[in-house]
């Protein structure tokens, strides 16, 4: 008797399930470079707090003390008196005024420098290379040039009796003989801010410059033949690509502008006037001006932290375009 045989194939088995492996930690990537950047950052900071820290401490200690001739020459430790120096610092109008001003001068002069040097910049990726270079050297010796120097110069330039501005305008029919352009405090900081403005645009428009390279041309092209015009190109493309070095460039130019000293101490001799005084013109005033050290210090305080917060943001760009990159 013959037995029928079940030619079908046999139903294959479903494998194993392997069991998983334990996971390893494993740092990313990104937790390795930011290891490695502290690292490299940290002879830098350790140097930054031996230069800077201790100064910092003694001038906020200092602000909580009411440091007179008497305790400078004798070397006595100061009265303890609390916050009365930022109490006094704080109501006072004049102070107040004097913080208004100094935010007044840094917005129109970034501003200003910001504008100038973007523009500038456009204009150097448009000249022959040679132009460009000539361009650039102009600017690197402007930027090399000391801040009283440079203040000095547009001292003579803007000189009541011997200024070379004077001459010219009234060569041009204008009545500036013998004009002194600080009797009216518009014009007086219209002249600083033309010096602050002239002695930034160099590394506002060399690193523009360098921040357009980034910018590709087939991008441009492209909109170019798509029939937008150079306006609508540089608003919806250059400027989007080079948005995190503006906002760096222009961040720096704030910390600066807003800590001016040479330039407004040289052209008023270093006697400024109220309306031409900043915080850190005022602060030196009322300390070594008026003797009144702890409430300079407090002015000082007051100024780093205002610093503080631009520096902040400043650092918290650098980490976001770290990250992008």
């Amino acid at each position: 008797m013959m037995h029928a045989v079940d030619s079908r194939p046999a139903p294959a088995q479903a494998p194993q399930a392997t069991p998983p492996k334990p996971a390893k930690r494993v740092r990313s990537r990104g937790q390795r470079d930011a290891g490695v950047a502290w690292l490299l950052s940290l002879p830098t900071l350790l140097i930054l707090i031996a230069m800077l820290g201790y100064p910092l401490y003694r001038m906020i200690v200092l602000s909580f003390q009411n440091m007179r001739l008497r305790e400078l020459f004798s070397g006595a430790t100061p009265p303890w008196a609390g916050v009365d120096q930022y109490t006094k610092a704080l109501t006072d109008s004049v102070f107040w005024g004097v913080v208004a001003r100094t935010a007044g001068f840094t917005v129109v002069s970034v501003t200003l420098s910001v504008l100038a040097g973007l523009g500038i910049a456009l204009l150097m990726r448009r000249v022959t290379r040679g132009v460009r270079l000539f361009m650039m050297i102009a600017m690197m010796f402007v930027w090399a040039l000391p801040q009283l120097v440079a203040a000095q110069a547009f001292r003579w330039l803007t000189d009541s009796d011997f200024g070379v501005l004077n001459y010219v305008l009234t060569q041009l029919g204008l009545d500036y003989d013998t004009h002194s352009w600080f009797v009216n405090p518009w014009e007086g900081w219209a002249v600083i801010t033309a010096l602050v403005v002239w002695a930034g645009i160099p590394f506002l428009a060399i690193s523009l410059s360098a921040g357009l390279t980034q910018v590709p041309k087939e991008l441009l092209e492209a909109a170019t033949v798509d029939g937008a015009n150079p306006w609508q190109s540089l608003r919806n493309i250059t400027l989007p690509i080079l948005k995190p070095l503006l906002m760096i460039v222009t961040t720096l130019s704030v910390i600066w502008n807003f800590g001016l000293f040479t330039q407004n101490w040289a052209l008023r001799d270093g006697h400024p006037e109220p309306v031409y005084q900043t915080l850190a013109t005022y602060s030196y005033t009322q300390a070594f001006g008026r003797s009144i050290y702890s409430y300079g210090s407090a002015i000082s305080v007051i100024t780093v932290l205002l610093m503080l917060g631009v520096m902040v943001f400043y650092i918290r760009q650098m980490f976001k375009i770290g990250e992008v990159d």
